[in-house]
Parts: C-alpha cells; sequence; structure tokens
C-alpha cells in the first residue's frame, strides 16, 4: 500500500536544546506542559508547576503527544483511494488535486439530490483544536445542510439542551467549584480517570484531598467502584439506567423534609410547587427496589448535602447516556437549585473566560426540535441531528438521503451506537472525505483523506474548555515544534475547501449569492483571518470598557498561563440583566415524569423487570455499561505504545455471582451478543461491579480489515459500540443510549 509517510530528519548534535511552555489539547484538562525540544524533536514532556490551572499535573497521555508527533503510521500528505482489479489502495496526491476532487465529488452529490443528502460528523477531537473551532464554520456552513452530527450526541447533549431550558443558552453549565465545596455528590462520573469532563479539573486527586482536609465529603453513586469511588468517603451501587429515579428521590426528600432553601435564587424561580407535586411518586421508599440505594441512605445523604456550606451534585458521562439521560441532568439542576448551591461559592458557577462565548454570542444559544430526522422523526438540537440515526439515514432510499459525508476528526464506527450498521452505511456512500491523519476504521471508506498538522505543531488557545474550568485562566500556546514542509493547518484546510467549493457551486448559483460574499470567498479574503488574529480582535473586543482585559501581548508575554481568578457567582446578575426566570419544569420535563413514574412504579419490582429494550429479549440479560481508563481517550490514542503497554484494558468486568452461575473463570474469552452484534473479549471477574452488571470500555475494536494503526491493530481488543443499539436512545433528546444495554453472554 503505498501512503504518504515520511521521516523525520533526525537533528544535528549542534542543535541547541530549547525550552518551551505549551499545553496538552488530548483531553478537557488541558494540562500546562514543559518541553524540551531540539530542532523538531521532542527530548522531554513535564507538567509546569507555574501552570495556573493544572499546577505542574501531568497524566500518561500528555507524554505521548511525543508518540503522536513522530507516529510513523500518521499521514503527512493527502491521498485518495483507488481501486484497481477489486485491490484497493492508497496514493499520494498533492494538495490542489485533494482539494479539487473534494469539491468536485461534494458540489456532483449535491446538485443531484440536493444539499442534505451532503452530511457532516465532527468528532471528539474537533473540539480539542481552535483550528477547527475558529474556521471550520465557514466550510461547513457552505454546505447548507440539515445532516450535520457530531460527539455531542454521544456524550453531553442532556448537558446542553438541559442549560438551554433553565438558563438560556447550551454553554451556560455551572461548573462545579470543587476547590471550595464541603459536600461532592458524584453521579456517573469518574474525574480521576478522565481529569474532569463538563468539569475542566487536573490534578483532581489533589482536589479531592483538600476537600476531604477542610472538613468536606465525597459520595460517590455508580453501578462500578471506578477509580474515583476507590478514595470516595463514601460509594453506592446503583443499578444501570435507574439514576433518574433516584435523583428524583432526593428531589422528593428535599420537600418531604422541609429541606428546600434557594435563598438568593428564589425571586428568579418559577413553578416550585410544581416541582413538588410532580415528584410526589417518587419517594426513597418506593424507588428503592428499582435502584438498589436503600431509603435510609437516600434520605441521611440529601440531609448532609442541603445543610453542607456549599454543595454540588454532578452528573456526567454514565448519566447522559442512558434512556433517562436529560430527566437525570434536570434533576441535577434542580436539587443544587432548590439548596441554593447554584451560583454560590462551594456550589455550581459559571466561568468568567477572556474571550466569553455566551456574552460576545460567538455561539448560539441553541434551539430544539426545530426539524427531525427523515426516517426516525428524531429531534435536532443546535442544527445538529443525533448520531443515533446516521446510519439509517444513509441506508433508507427515498428523498434526502444521505448519499456524501464530511468527517472531522472522528472516528463513528467505534464511537456512535451499532458500529457494523454504520460500516455498511458508509460502504454505500457516493462520495466520503474524511480530515484526519490516520487511517482508522472510519477513514478507510473515505475517498480522499486530507491531514492536518498535530497538536505541537500548531498554536492553540482553548476557547471551549475554559468555560468548563474550575479555575478562570488564559492561556495561549505557540507551536512546540514546526509543521514539516508542506503540511497545512486544519484551518488551513477549511479555508482552501471553502474557497474552492463557494467558486464551483457559486458560480452555478451565482444570482442567489450576494456579489460581495462572492468575491470574499474567492480572493481568500476571509483566509486572511488566523486563528491567533481572530484571538486578537475577540481579545480586544472583550477588554473594551474593562479594566481587567487582556490582550495579546499580555498572553505572549505569559506562555504559562494568566491566572484570572477563581470562579464567582455571576448567574444571577446575568439572568437579572435579561430579564429572564428560571422555569423548573419545562415543558418536556412535565410531559416526561408520567411516563417515568410508570416506568418506576411503587410498587416493588426487581430490577431486571424495568430493562427497556428495542425488541423483547428472551435470553438471561445482564446489563453493559461503558468504562474509561485515564490511558486512553476514546479511540484515537491507541497508537501509542506507551498507552497501550502492561495489561490488557479491553476486559469485560463481570461479578463472581454472574460468573460463577455462567461457569466462567477469570481470563476466560467469552461472546458478548445484544440485539444488533456480538463480540469476543475475555473476562475480569472483580467485586468492583454490581452485580447484574457488566462492562467493557470504550474505543477498541482495531480489527478492522483495511486500516494501518499497527500499534492500535496490535492491542485490537473489541468495540463495545458493536453491541450498543442505536434504536435505544434517550426519551426526550434522542441521544444514544450507551449505558444498561441488555446483553447476554456465553463462553466463547
Amino acid at each position: 500500500m503505498s501512503k504518504a509517510h515520511t521521516a523525520h530528519a533526525p537533528a544535528h548534535d549542534d542543535t541547541p536544546v530549547e525550552t518551551r511552555h505549551g499545553v496538552c489539547n488530548l483531553c478537557e484538562a488541558i494540562c500546562g506542559l514543559t518541553f524540551q525540544v531540539q530542532g523538531r524533536k521532542i527530548i522531554s514532556i513535564k507538567g509546569n508547576d507555574a501552570d495556573p490551572l493544572s499546577r505542574g499535573h501531568i497524566c500518561p497521555k500528555a507524554v505521548a503527544l511525543k508518540d503522536l508527533h513522530e507516529d510513523p503510521d500518521r499521514l503527512r500528505q493527502p491521498v485518495k483511494r483507488v481501486t484497481e482489479n477489486g485491490q484497493t489502495r492508497w496514493q499520494a496526491i498533492t494538495w490542489d488535486e485533494a482539494f479539487d476532487l473534494v469539491v468536485e465529488g461534494l458540489a456532483r452529490v449535491r446538485e443531484q439530490h440536493g444539499s442534505n443528502a451532503v452530511a457532516v460528523y465532527q468528532g471528539n477531537p474537533s473540539v480539542h483544536n481552535w483550528g477547527n473551532i475558529t474556521h471550520g464554520p465557514m466550510f461547513f456552513g457552505q454546505l447548507k445542510t440539515r445532516s450535520r452530527f457530531s460527539a455531542t450526541s454521544v456524550d453531553q447533549l442532556p448537558h446542553h439542551l438541559v442549560s438551554h431550558w433553565l438558563y438560556g443558552h447550551q454553554l451556560a453549565i455551572p461548573i462545579p467549584d470543587i476547590d471550595h465545596t464541603r459536600f461532592m455528590l458524584i453521579l456517573g462520573g469518574n474525574p480521576l480517570a478522565s481529569n474532569g469532563s463538563l468539569m475542566t479539573v487536573p490534578d483532581v486527586r489533589a482536589r479531592f484531598k483538600a476537600l476531604r482536609e477542610r472538613g468536606g465529603k465525597l459520595v460517590v453513586i455508580d453501578p462500578r467502584r471506578t477509580e474515583t469511588a476507590a478514595v470516595a468517603d463514601e460509594h453506592h451501587f446503583i443499578d444501570p439506567g435507574t439514576d433518574a429515579a433516584w435523583l428524583l428521590s432526593v428531589i422528593h426528600t428535599l420537600f418531604d423534609e422541609e429541606l428546600v432553601r434557594p435563598q438568593h435564587l428564589e425571586p428568579l424561580l418559577d413553578n416550585i410547587k410544581a416541582v413538588r407535586d410532580a415528584v410526589a411518586p417518587f419517594s426513597p421508599e418506593a424507588m428503592a427496589a428499582h435502584t438498589g440505594i436503600d431509603a435510609a441512605s437516600t434520605r441521611r445523604l440529601t440531609r448532609e448535602m442541603a445543610q453542607a456550606n456549599g454543595a454540588v451534585v454532578y452528573g456526567r458521562m454514565g448519566l447522559s447516556t442512558q434512556a433517562h439521560g436529560v430527566m437525570c441532568q434536570w434533576a441535577i439542576q434542580v436539587i443544587n437549585l432548590l439548596t441554593g448551591n447554584v451560583d454560590r461559592e462551594g456550589g455550581a458557577l459559571l466561568t468568567s473566560p477572556a474571550i466569553n462565548l455566551i456574552q460576545t454570542k460567538l455561539m448560539s444559544a441553541g434551539h430544539f426540535d426545530a426539524w427531525r430526522s427523515r426516517v426516525r422523526g428524531a429531534p435536532e438540537f443546535g442544527g445538529e441531528l443525533p448520531v443515533s440515526v446516521m446510519a439509517e439515514e444513509m441506508l433508507t432510499p427515498g428523498k434526502g438521503q444521505m448519499r456524501a459525508l464530511v468527517t472531522s476528526c472522528g472516528n463513528p464506527v467505534l464511537s456512535t451506537p451499532n458500529g457494523r450498521q454504520l460500516d455498511e452505511a458508509l460502504r454505500g456512500l457516493d462520495f466520503m472525505v474524511s480530515i484526519d491523519f490516520y487511517l482508522n476504521e472510519t477513514t478507510r471508506h473515505a475517498h480522499v483523506i486530507l491531514p492536518p498538522t498535530c497538536g505541537v505543531e500548531h498554536d492553540h488557545y482553548d476557547l471551549v474548555f475554559l468555560h468548563l474550568a474550575v479555575r478562570n485562566i488564559a492561556r495561549y500556546s505557540e507551536a512546540i515544534v514546526p509543521p514539516a514542509e508542506g503540511a497545512l493547518h486544519d484551518w488551513q484546510i477549511y479555508m482552501a475547501l471553502a474557497r474552492r467549493y463557494a467558486r464551483r457551486v457559486w458560480s452555478l448559483e451565482r444570482a442567489k449569492v450576494p456579489q460581495r460574499l462572492a468575491g470574499m470567498a474567492t480572493r481568500g479574503i476571509m483566509g486572511q483571518l488566523t486563528p491567533r488574529r481572530l484571538l486578537a480582535i475577540g481579545l480586544n473586543r472583550a477588554s473594551k470598557g474593562s479594566k481587567k482585559g487582556l490582550n495579546m501581548k499580555q498572553l505572549l508575554a505569559h506562555p504559562q498561563g494568566v491566572d484570572l481568578g477563581p470562579l464567582q457567582p455571576s448567574l444571577v446578575e446575568g439572568l437579572q440583566k435579561r430579564g429572564r426566570r428560571i422555569d423548573l419544569l419545562p415543558l418536556a420535563i412535565r410531559q416526561e415524569l408520567p411516563n417515568l413514574a410508570n416506568t418506576f412504579p411503587a410498587v416493588a419490582v426487581t430490577p431486571a423487570e424495568t430493562v427497556e429494550t428495542a425488541e423483547p429479549i428472551t435470553r438471561p440479560t445482564l446489563k453493559l455499561i461503558g468504562r474509561r481508563d485515564v490511558r486512553s481517550n476514546n479511540s484515537w490514542m491507541h497508537n501509542s505504545a506507551r498507552l497501550v503497554s502492561g495489561k490488557p484494558r479491553c476486559t469485560l468486568w463481570i461479578h463472581p455471582r454472574d460468573a460463577a452461575s455462567r461457569q466462567l473463570q477469570d481470563g476466560q474469552t467469552v461472546t458478548v451478543a445484544s440485539r444488533v452484534g456480538q463480540v469476543r473479549v475475555p473476562v475480569h471477574v472483580t467485586e468492583d461491579i454490581r452485580p447484574g452488571v457488566v462492562s467493557l470500555p470504550h474505543g477498541w475494536g482495531h480489527d478492522r480489515t483495511g486500516t494501518d494503526m499497527k500499534v492500535a491493530q496490535a492491542h485490537a481488543g473489541a468495540s463495545i459500540n458493536d453491541l450498543t443499539d442505536d434504536r435505544l436512545t434517550e426519551r426526550i433528546s434522542a441521544n444514544a443510549a450507551f449505558s444498561a444495554v441488555p446483553v447476554w453472554i456465553e463462553a466463547a
């Protein structure tokens, strides 16, 4: 197979070694790092003690930035797929040829089948890289398609929807004030493995230690004894998929024991009494049979939280990716609001980044259900449809069928539900282009792959995660090493595509396009606005009228970051300025609560009887949940030998009781099957998981043919998303429901 791989020329011995400051943008923690660099060679990577957010913290992923930079499997030139005599190979081509092929392929599908026949999928790494954020919309917007998808709907969509309803903006997500709280309750999250998630929190172990030293308490509710649960003061196993029932029982207890004290928030809250009436069926006593958490513990924890001097409830991936994910995230906000812990030190606070995407209106407030998907009728949010419908929109014939796809930094074959079905759908596309530097399980279906530079080869300013950070900082990082000759950054790729697509499409539709915009696109004026130039403009605008504003000169003078201080109350003031109140009971929640009461009736039932499936399951089932490891980040870091070394981590965790009933031994290979498929995987027998539950980590499954990631292929593992069901979705938003998938297991 011919591909565009180029080896790095070794640095001369007399090349000076330099110290440079940068960041690790591989996960949400965005830890500050210190690099020792010799020419284009990275000598060492260490945590930066002077960084105001990460404070010297570093995890194994950061050191693997060196591996990513030097990876011989990384694409460094565009390639196109060539099929001859039934054999496929990849041929290196020039950027000009690649751009022409992409534009022609996409424009042809649009002209023949309409703009919605061209789809876009943006993966998780897109938001980790500011070039995607600043310049991606300039190209994607020109496609004028409603067939937009992203990793949001396999992750945090319920958070955004609830914030949109309650606080008026999808990014107005109150962040736990972990550095000052005295009671922290975590459900479905594992910050010690993730370094925070929708809570940018590096050095979280030290922060948990400080919580305990000031007399605080950490409680974890999770079907698995996670790394975070292991250091908590208290851990309670819960039956997967029942978190909403338990959270509603907490709200019930707040009213029942007269613990509702919204304090400064009360003048802004509507429908407090309606919430009390709506949660009446969900007493701790009635819900205990469903959740597995006894009523006495629920009532005690509720009292401790309500009486703490600053408390916060935080729920993450395990809550969002289940059938009642929106209800879970709504309930968490209601608990924090009713106890007066929103917009309060030690509770949950909005951040104050140097460039505030909410205040500057650079990010839309969001909208919900403005249109629906063609086949299933799933609702959009913020202009995107849920990924759970992506494959069926490609496979179902008829007007509006998706026939072309642009993927950006994503691997949906391994990261979205029913990956084998998506494999089939991608094979049938008329045209596909991927902006990615790996030939992976998804990009192998592309006709053209456009590889951008990697993280250490371009500058960076975090536009999104600083909105979610537990401390306000600003940090701009220059490129650590120069890119190879002829390489393009992602923003340069987007702008080249935007200009060429504009010329190709607008030449046929010129009457519909303002002449001024057409001229700007064809002359490339917009492309002169680099991310750094846009940052400077944004800082200048944000600092107008403020003595504390930052400018580009100050950022450049402080490459280790500028400390803007702890989180401060700002939500109430912002809502008051806009004359906005908080409706505690949005219509969709009001309508769903009776359905939830039927799902979790007051009559005692066993948890197994409440399993929701797309069709009847007759075999004895277990509930499948995911798992995360600190050395892994979805599917895109498995080609680093140092990150996949040691004992295999892609194992199926199972409780000893469930293993014994199936006569399974630790290390034995089993077949795990669901409605949509099956995988083979070794089991790990452990009491760190609840009986009736099994756990498989996310992001593995590198055994498909046609890829070129040699380290990942040698540690292939099994894909959990060959088991997760595209028909099992969150009831309100249609977010993917990865948690509590019914599976059955037998010896292989």
